[in-house]
């Protein structure tokens, strides 16, 4: 297997170099779960602790992790790890860096701005992209087709 390179049988219905199968909706949404769950418990202890500050101090925490792990070799948050998924880049399967993987999180922003329509987006497209991945140009993989290498 070439690195990025999904070597399975596929049925053509993805476009890019990532072109093995994607990561579904419901692990998606579990990881982001965890993830979030997580990141909630922090909040929540911030900004008990330090009223206003903390508000401030959570989000640029929440920034970070998800930039730092998304943006990562690895490509997970620790949710993303639970449920064996990743994010790689669309276009040669490699990590997508840091400076996209901040462009995706504000692109979550968007996702889910109106009525979270951006995070069902992937139901109905054909690269089961949500629209921060489409922002970022990037795919969520199941790890064992995409293994870290």
């Amino acid at each position: 297997m070439s690195t990025g390179q999904y070597t399975g049988e596929t049925s053509g219905e993805y476009t890019g170099k990532a072109s093995g199968p994607r990561a579904g909706f419901w692990r998606r949404f579990a990881a982001i779960l965890i993830d979030d769950i997580m990141l909630g418990v922090v909040f929540f202890i911030l900004v008990a602790a330090l009223k206003g500050v903390g508000d401030a101090i959570g989000i640029l925490i929440a920034i970070g992790y998800f930039v730092y792990f998304e943006g990562g070799p690895r490509g997970q948050t620790l949710g993303k790890r639970a449920l064996g998924i990743r994010v790689i880049d669309f276009d040669n399967g490699g990590p997508i860096g840091y400076g996209r993987a901040f462009i995706r999180y504000i692109g979550r922003i968007v996702s889910g701005i109106v009525i979270y329509i951006g995070f069902l987006w992937m139901l109905w497209d054909k690269e089961k992209q949500c629209w921060h991945d489409k922002f970022a140009n990037d795919v969520v993989v199941p790890e064992e087709a995409y293994p870290v290498r």
